[in-house]
């Protein structure tokens, strides 16, 4: 698949919720960067696993109420994708409105990089 092909389809998947089932579209060594480290962890994840890891621990955090999803914006190798999401954490309660766009780096038909800018909104 071409950039564009892969942009589109994680944009579908996403829409439909299927965050894990997107991870078949990234390369085995792909690399995530959050704007700042979750508790207890680093800003970044290198690998499959700890990519899976990191979004284990954001579903086991936080209560989901609603998710929107923009884009793509392709350009050359990379694309972006814009997130809303409605979320309740849940280890206090506090309800808040996250958004955040994500810049992934697409090489030989696989996703190897994903950035996200976001502010909280907590």
């Amino acid at each position: 698949m071409d950039t564009l092909e892969i942009a589109n389809k994680l944009v579908a998947l996403c829409k439909e919720g299927k965050y894990e089932e997107a991870k078949v579209l990234y390369a085995p060594e792909a690399v995530s960067v959050e704007a700042g480290a979750p508790p207890g962890q680093a800003r970044e994840a290198a690998g499959l696993a700890a990519i899976k890891a990191k979004g284990d621990w954001w579903v086991a955090n936080h209560e989901v109420h609603s998710a929107q999803v923009a884009g793509p914006w392709p350009h050359g190798d990379r694309f972006i994708v814009g997130f809303r999401f409605d979320v309740t954490m849940k280890s206090n309660g506090h309800r808040f409105t996250m958004e955040e766009m994500a810049l992934y780096t697409v090489r030989d038909g696989k996703i190897v990089r994903e950035e996200f800018f976001y502010t909280d909104g907590a």
